[in-house]
């Protein structure tokens, strides 16, 4: 699953590293514990060009009623058929840019967190999960993030985890165009999982107002 996430990278740079000239990218805060039910940064399409937009995290289209369920994820293997996700996948697909995420393993002690990023990232290096957007009944944007099984390195930690995209099919998971699900499966080319480490961090971060740096550090280097 993926129900905690960083971004600290400003968005300008991702911007600028992977879109050019995208519309609507302000500076942004750094968040280094990004907890569902906020609004988080998403790139999504429009007009055949690019935009940067703030999306609740947590997704109820405008057609569903007010005690419909507010997913974060939805699943990358029946996202397709979903009756709650089909149009958006089919024509709003988005990107939720991150540095890492979080995953919790079970262990004698309880539930120990675990952050997961690119190995030997560099400034300028970015994670992009798939996800779907609608609007809300108040007008406003909503988003999910897709999971999928977790790759055999990440297995022992969580079951599931973000669908991670490879950068470069980035364009094509955004596109219009591509409306067909033989399409979009096609588009939706992976990260090589062997791109990615993972290592323990503190507890504190259970909370979702522990956010800083510390948040992210391996266990015992704080």
């Amino acid at each position: 699953m993926c129900g905690r996430f960083d971004l600290h990278t400003p968005p300008p740079l991702i911007s600028r590293q992977w879109f050019g000239n995208a519309i609507n990218v302000e500076e942004g805060q750094a968040r280094y514990n990004v907890p569902p039910g906020i609004d988080i940064l998403m790139v999504r399409e429009q007009d055949g060009g690019v935009r940067f937009d703030k999306a609740h995290w947590g997704y109820r289209p405008h057609w569903a009623g007010e005690d419909a369920p507010q997913p974060i994820n939805a699943k990358a293997e029946t996202v397709a058929t979903s009756r709650f996700f089909r149009n958006a996948f089919q024509h709003q697909r988005c990107l939720v840019p991150a540095n890492g995420w979080f995953e919790w393993s079970e262990t004698a002690g309880g539930k120990q967190p675990h952050y997961i990023t690119l190995l030997d990232a560099g400034p300028q290096d970015i994670l992009f999960f798939a996800g779907i957007w609608e609007t809300s009944r108040d007008g406003s944007l909503c988003t999910a993030i897709l999971t999928e099984t977790a790759a055999p390195d990440l297995a022992h930690i969580h079951s599931r985890q973000p669908v991670v995209l490879d950068p470069a099919c980035r364009y094509e998971w955004l596109s219009g165009e591509i409306t067909e699900r033989h399409q979009i499966k096609s588009a939706a080319q992976r990260l090589d999982p062997q791109r990615v480490v993972s290592w323990p961090v503190t507890p504190a971060m259970n909370r979702p107002d522990f956010d800083g740096p510390e948040a992210i550090e391996p266990l015992g280097a704080q």
